[in-house]
């Protein structure tokens, strides 16, 4: 196929010489990409758009009268990921800092005044420090933040008023578990966690063995996902215990430390509202070779801030035995926090099924309350006949307990008064979660002077705000409500209006007149303003410049289209700088992920905006607008299986056909070149990419990233399934495509981190479809990064990534020769309406 002369458009035209030279090129430049080492760099076009410097990041003060503006830097390097990494009990850490390895940093604060505008850059903070976790005190005069350096993490500091950062702690921050740091209600403490001061030397690894590695099964059911970094042996347990455990301490801001207790395995310590008791999680013996740490045995103490015992809650065993199915939780209390509105009252969870979602009873979960000083028997606040999702404090009159069931997608909200535990819940919002054009929003919350989070209510209690995100068959339109709690009934005060896409952040005062919003439209980047509702005025707050201007001339539209079978489908089209329609049909890339639902109207519901900012990450599939490719992003590809049936019992069928119904609009619209598409996808998207080159012929080439193509590899169940390998075999193999490699006759390139750490996504699953793709002389190309998991972050590798994607759709689809018709069907069982 390659080697032989192309045909293009090129401006409208043919030009026959012109594309014969670009084709040999592309042939020239793929054989290099395969025989060369070392990293390489796309078209310097695309090299721009990915270098562009990132929007900063905004944290509000708990008054939101001031702002920090967080400025980050770009990609890291690839040696910034080549550094040391332990992979341990579903944990990546670097053993020298004691914190995680892939995290995100900042590298400069900037204090800005909300109402006025002035800003001053904090100031004392090191050159080139590695900024992280940001948090405000609770009284809003000091931020708190991490520093990361070579040897450790230490704690800073800074004052509002002055801008000026100082140091409390040097390089013993334990970060493994959390941020490693919370500020207390006083503000002028912080509880930590802290590397114990006599630890010592790590564990070596043992030079002769001193035994197998042994798993027994006693006969008790252990279903498990596919999790990565696991404990494999002894040697794991000792670097775990090591590495893991901490001291928890208080600090002040004359950098005075207080231990508390003992050192342990310091899962979470979270101190109350009153800032006189801790809430600790500490992970104990026997560890577990088959689930994360999140499953270890554990036990729940409350302490005083004296490091005393005031009562242990529970001593929670090894979860290795819960139950499979969404829904399925471990038995015992779970789900442990503080009730933001009282000075100590915890709350926690229990199910009364067993945790098994398979049960039929009429109460899956119990929620409990119990408040300093912790001797009477837990109060039971309310029980749920489907699984606990969460609550929101307010006060002693009112809490929202929201629950949900995945098999109906039911969510239900109630409205509880804590004060009262014996007074019958009413029921706000009952609805399914699939319904997002019935979804009320979520409430707007204010800071408490603990620095805690409860509903913003007005009206003696009588209100409440919601602020959505505004579904509609128009496309997404953020919103502001007022909810009467006797009356159910809601308000609109606000909502966005086109051509701007605008949501709200915050409240600025308690009657929702005036609020903050964030705002944007296809070519202003999001920026934050005022917006004063009783006076219809916009003040801006923040002008951040738009990162990458040779964008700005982007065409980008919501289309709507519908499937054979009916459903409505949309996606948002984009087409190049200064496209016309007499340029023709254009190459194009579609690049899309499937999802489940119970209902056809749902799948059909459009929860993207055609006004939101055209922002291009480092891997949005819109770097090739500027390649001369039209991008079909986000086209909705939904599999349904309505009442007892299960979505995926016809994945296939539905696949192709939506993936069809995309490809037949971009061709009636004349901008799609019904021989020159591409289908790309990551993780749950490359397992469509691969299914869908196995079963039709609609695309030209696919590219797959960081996929899982062999689901007998995840036996218990993957995304949506719930059902195991051994219940439903006949779906597991129709849906993997490793075991239809034979009908693959498409290009795909597949991309894969070496260092995945996504469950079910083992860098196997592409080097074993890869092999079952050659072993049946399939066009395909396996690419492995180095040190990258499930996303890619280095630049190097992103780099490199998009310049192998360019390659390939140059010579695969923009300037594929015609298809050989003959062997256009080989081997394909092609189910009803896919291709053409």
């Amino acid at each position: 196929m390659l080697g032989q002369s192309l045909s293009i458009h090129l401006g409208g035209r043919r030009c026959a010489l012109a594309v014969a030279i670009a084709a040999s090129l592309s042939i020239v430049a793929l054989a290099q990409m395969s025989d060369a080492g070392g990293y390489r760099m796309p078209p310097k076009a695309l090299a721009d758009l990915i270098d562009a410097p990132p929007t900063p990041r905004v944290s509000f003060s708990p008054d939101k009268s001031l702002m920090i503006i967080m400025d980050r830097p770009n990609m890291p390097s690839i040696a910034e990921l080549a550094q040391p990494e332990l992979r341990l009990a579903g944990t990546r850490i670097n053993p020298r800092t004691n914190g995680r390895s892939r995290g995100s940093h900042t590298i400069r604060l900037t204090v800005k005044d909300v109402v006025g505008g002035g800003e001053r850059m904090i100031t004392g903070i090191p050159d080139g420090a590695r900024i992280g976790g940001v948090s405000w005190s609770p009284d809003g005069a000091r931020v708190a933040f991490s520093i990361t350096g070579e040897n450790g993490i230490e704690l800073w500091t800074a004052e509002i008023e002055t801008a000026a950062a100082r140091r409390l702690i040097g390089p013993r921050l334990n970060a493994i578990s959390g941020g490693g740091y919370t500020w207390l209600s006083d503000s002028r403490t912080l509880l930590v966690r802290l590397v114990p001061e006599d630890r010592g030397a790590a564990p070596q690894p043992p030079e002769v063995p001193s035994g197998p590695v042994i798993k027994e099964n006693t006969g008790g059911k252990a279903p498990a996902r596919t999790y990565q970094d696991l404990l494999k042996n002894s040697y794991d347990e000792a670097l775990f215990d090591h590495y893991f455990t901490s001291q928890v301490a208080t600090v002040t801001l004359d950098g005075t430390i207080a231990p508390i207790g003992k050192p342990g395995i310091i899962r979470s310590a979270s101190p109350a509202p009153d800032g006189k008791h801790i809430l600790s999680t500490t992970i104990h013996r026997p560890y577990s070779y088959l689930v994360p740490m999140y499953r270890f045995p554990h036990r729940v103490e409350v302490w005083n801030t004296d490091g005393k015992l005031v009562r242990q809650i529970a001593d929670l065993p090894l979860a290795e035995q819960v139950p499979i199915g969404f829904g399925a939780v471990p038995t015992g209390p779970r789900s442990f926090g503080w009730r933001a509105d009282s000075p100590a009252t915890l709350y926690w969870v229990e199910a009364q099924d067993g945790g098994d979602p398979r049960k039929k009873v009429d109460v899956r979960d119990k929620l409990f309350t119990l408040a300093a000083p912790f001797t009477d028997a837990p109060v039971p606040l309310i029980s749920l006949g489907l699984r606990y999702a969460g609550l929101t404090w307010g006060d002693d009159n009112l809490a929202l307990v929201s629950e949900r069931w995945w098999r109906t997608r039911k969510t239900r909200t109630w409205i509880v008064q804590p004060a009262r535990p014996t007074e019958a819940a009413t029921i706000l919002f009952d609805r399914s979660y699939e319904d997002r054009y019935s979804d009320p929003g979520s409430p707007v919350m204010k800071r408490t002077p603990a620095g805690r989070s409860v509903l913003l209510t007005a009206d003696a209690g009588k209100t409440l705000f919601l602020s959505g995100g505004g579904a509609s068959p128009q496309g997404s339109r953020p919103f502001l409500d007022r909810l009467d709690l006797a009356t159910k009934e809601t308000k609109r005060l606000w909502q966005s209006e086109p051509p701007y896409y605008e949501s709200v952040v915050g409240l600025l005062d308690e009657q929702g007149k005036r609020v903050i919003t964030r705002r944007e439209s296809k070519n202003e980047p999001p920026n934050y303003a005022i917006r004063d509702l009783s006076a219809d005025t916009l003040v801006p707050i923040t002008r951040f410049p738009h990162p990458t201007p040779q964008l700005a001339g982007v065409s980008k539209e919501l289309v709507q289209y519908e499937r054979a079978d009916g459903v409505k489908l949309s996606a948002t089209l984009y087409l190049p700088p200064g496209y016309t329609s007499a340029d023709g049909p254009l190459p194009v890339l579609m690049w899309a992920y499937p999802r489940e639902f119970k209902s056809r109207a749902a799948a059909s519901q459009i929860t993207t905006s055609p006004h939101r900012f055209v922002r291009v990450s480092a891997h949005s599939p819109l770097l090739w607008l500027l390649h001369g490719y039209a991008v079909f992003d986000g086209p909705t590809m939904p599999i349904i299986g309505e009442g007892d049936t299960e979505p995926n019992d016809t994945y296939v069928e539905q696949l192709v056909a939506s993936a069809q119904a995309a490809a037949d609009e971009l061709v009636r619209r004349g901008v799609g070149d019904r021989e020159r598409m591409a289908i790309g996808g990551h993780s749950y998207g490359a397992f469509m990419v691969a299914n869908l080159l196995a079963h039709s012929d609609i695309f030209r080439a696919g590219i797959a990233r960081s996929g899982a193509y062999n689901r007998t590899l995840t036996p218990f169940g993957f995304q949506a399934e719930e059902r195991t390998f051994w219940e439903a075999p006949e779906i597991y193999f129709a849906m993997s495509p490793f075991m239809h490699a034979e009908k693959v006759n498409e290009p795909i390139l597949l991309i894969h981190g070496e260092a995945d750490n996504n469950s079910g996504t083992f860098p196997i699953q592409s080097q074993r479809y890869y092999a079952a793709l050659k072993g049946h002389g399939a066009i395909a190309r396996l690419v492995m990064l180095p040190h990258e998991s499930h996303g890619y972050r280095a630049r190097e590798s992103v780099m490199h990534m998009v310049a192998e994607m360019t390659s390939w759709l140059d010579t695969h689809v923009k300037n594929a020769e015609p298809r050989d018709r003959s062997l256009r069907d080989r081997g394909k069982e092609r189910p009803s309406g896919a291709g053409r």
